[in-house]
């Protein structure tokens, strides 16, 4: 393993015993009407953190372009525990406005993950792969703004307390974050594939690292 690996594995496990904790100690817990700053903070942390180390580190950026955006699409599967959130809008423990697109669209990527990885991560398809890659952004992205709102939109309704003490708390924490980063790698990945010709992603990713 690289250099870049084993800092990239290091920072990684620090940055999930760091979710773990602050989950434990409850300092992700806010009042019913104060806005969620800590979590947000600790959402957007990883990933501002990785832009920057990408934009300016050139070592880093060859290791991220070296993986393999099979494997990286692959973890997206972990996804499909999404019904997690179906079930406990079903219960009445998350509110539906938030917990059904969540779990749905969770579902939706984690279902195709595989036949992504395997079927799609090729040049000739880099436009389906990206796509596909954008739209697990977007469920990312959408969750966590309608779990941010529900509050707002609806004052009386079932708050998303849950989602702010263990194990839901790593979701928003630790799994989503790392799940839209592992997308952009992706994104940028594919970008730099060929058009035309028949040379392999191996091929392509050796001569972008080299």
């Amino acid at each position: 393993m690289t250099r870049y690996g084993k800092l990239t594995v290091g920072l990684i496990g620090a940055w999930f015993v760091l979710s773990f904790t602050a989950s434990a100690l409850h300092l992700y817990r806010t009042g019913p009407n104060a806005p969620p700053l800590a979590f947000g903070l600790a959402a957007l942390t990883p990933i501002v953190v990785f832009l920057v180390w990408f934009a300016t580190s050139k070592g880093f950026r060859q290791f991220t372009m070296s993986l393999n955006p099979r494997i990286l699409t692959l973890v997206q599967s972990w996804r499909v525990n999404g019904f997690v959130f179906l079930v406990l809008a079903a219960y009445g423990i998350l509110p539906a406005m938030f917990a059904l697109p969540a779990g749905w669209g969770d579902i939706a990527i984690g279902a195709t993950a595989f036949f992504v990885a395997l079927k799609l991560a090729s040049p000739n398809r880099r436009t389906f792969f990206i796509v596909w890659q954008v739209l697990g952004i977007a469920d990312l992205v959408t969750a966590v703004t309608l779990g941010t709102l529900a509050r707002l939109i609806d004052p009386h309704g079932i708050p998303t307390n849950p989602m702010n003490v263990l194990p839901l708390s790593l979701i928003p924490t630790f799994a989503v974050p790392l799940f839209l980063i592992l997308h952009v790698i992706c994104i940028v990945q594919a970008s730099r594939w060929p058009t035309q010709g028949r040379s392999t992603i191996g091929e392509r990713l050796h001569s972008t690292v080299a």
